[in-house]
């Protein structure tokens, strides 16, 4: 009789749990197929959880009354965030296996109303979605242009390697005007025509292009030739005003006797083609050095930085180096305020199979390539990047680049306009310069140097 009592004992507890499971899986459909899409899965999931746990836990506790687990007091092991019966564990186990519980889980959860949402909170939100439409502006170091290497004013294609640019479109052509040349080294008397944007210099011979003012005036042609403008800012025709960069007078202001010139590279591990234990220096700091010593025989006080930004605790890290570099160079400029001009020299990324090399004064050459930062994206202004030299900046280099278009054909790419400030706000003469990409020889970024040191003089003798 005994034996046949705890059989029957047995059978009732598994019906009884069969039972609740089933009861439960059941109302929950129920549940489901009533609210139809509008069903609060996890709602139905715990309401089906708690009546099968409840009866289920009743049965437990009646047939084994010394081992029903504690259900209030300290956090249970199993449960990891609020304590859980036994019962209350299988049950999850069971829910979790069925097919009910992951067609309910996969389901798309609808958003929580909190009701109103906290200002903090809220500007966060609205800072991710900007990050979002705007992503190049999450990271300072996205200078490289990646671009198919565009070179020279007027011209809109990379030409083949080791052949000079052409002179561009048929409107181009029609629009430039060629001088006279004459051997290097000579004297032109040749006074300077008003109508025209560069100076007749006494050492070079104007090789290039000339451009009339007037034809620098019309917005359209001026973007066209010689500004590249990443879809991450826009430039406006209240902004590139050429004849306001072609007024600008950059010529130094003080003597040669204290610094005045400040070289340095925010990223300073940017290498060449060529770079190797055989050839160490082939990096943009060997460039910025050669650049110094051009810019030193010529009689300006030029500091060379060669501190490292871009390396922090020996790994590479690019995203920052603007901010380092930021406090680098104040320090510098702190204890030097001659300085006048500060350039921070790179060298381009671009794809691996472009090698852009062009024929510079007999030399095979490396491009240029002058880089804005106007801290604005396509909605407006960046506030908390302000740079009170915006404008003396885009002068700058576009008097440098023109001055390379009339007298080193071949010498620059397109001026390259980004969203971001990149350091430029601390002096009106400041510029970044892209040397050259990865896949250009140490060689023909040094034979850069050497046009570049001559057109950054002609701007700063007021040419």
């Amino acid at each position: 009789m005994k034996q046949r009592n705890k059989g029957i004992n047995w059978f009732i507890r598994k019906m009884m749990i069969a039972v609740s499971l089933v009861l439960a899986v059941l109302l929950s459909i129920k549940e489901v197929s009533e609210a139809g899409k509008k069903a609060d899965f996890n709602k139905a999931e715990n309401w089906a959880k708690e009546g099968a746990g409840l009866g289920a836990s009743y049965i437990w506790r009646h047939q084994y009354p010394a081992v029903a687990w504690e259900e209030d007091g300290q956090n249970s092991i199993l449960s990891g965030t609020r304590e859980k019966s036994v019962i209350n564990v299988i049950c999850d186990f069971l829910f979790n296996q069925s097919p009910l519980y992951r067609y309910a889980g996969s389901s798309k959860k609808a958003e929580t109303d909190y009701g109103d949402i906290d200002p903090a909170y809220e500007g966060y939100l609205e800072s991710g979605r900007f990050y979002e439409e705007h992503s190049v502006l999450l990271y300072d170091g996205g200078e490289e242009s990646g671009e198919d290497g565009s070179i020279n004013a007027g011209t809109s294609k990379a030409q083949p390697e080791g052949q000079p640019a052409s002179g561009g479109s048929e409107q181009n052509q029609a629009a430039e005007t060629n001088q006279p040349t004459a051997e290097k080294g000579s004297i032109q008397t040749t006074d300077k025509d008003p109508s025209m944007t560069c100076a007749v210099s006494n050492v070079w011979p104007i090789s290039g292009t000339l451009y009339r003012k007037e034809q620098l005036a019309d917005y359209d042609f001026l973007i066209q030739h010689f500004y590249s403008v990443h879809t991450s800012t826009t430039v406006g025709r209240d902004l590139m005003k050429a004849d306001k960069f072609l007024s600008e007078d950059f010529t130094l202001e003080g003597g040669n006797d204290k610094p005045q010139v400040l070289i340095y590279h925010t990223h300073s591990q940017e290498e060449f083609k060529d770079h190797g234990p055989d050839n160490p220096n082939a990096t943009v700091v060997g460039i910025g050095s050669y650049l110094t010593e051009l810019l030193t025989a010529k009689g300006y006080n030029v500091i060379h930085d060669t501190s490292v930004y871009d390396l922090q605790n020996g790994k590479l890290d690019r995203n920052k180096a603007y901010t380092y570099a930021l406090d680098g160079i104040t320090g510098i400029l702190q204890n030097n305020p001659s300085i006048e001009v500060i350039l921070d020299v790179h060298r381009d990324g671009v794809n691996e199979n472009l090698h852009m090399v062009n024929q510079v004064n007999g030399k095979p050459t490396a491009p240029i390539m002058f880089f804005n930062g106007v801290s604005q994206t396509p909605k407006g202004p960046i506030e908390y990047l302000p740079n009170p030299y915006r404008d003396q900046n885009l002068a700058f280099s576009f008097q440098m680049q023109l001055d390379a278009a009339a007298y080193f054909p071949n010498l620059t790419r397109k001026i390259y306009i980004k969203g971001l400030r990149y350091n430029l706000h601390l002096r009106a003469r400041s510029a970044l310069i892209e040397v050259g990409a990865q896949t250009n020889t140490y060689q023909e970024a040094l034979n850069a140097m050497e046009p570049l040191a001559e057109v950054l003089d002609m701007v700063l003798q007021g040419n």
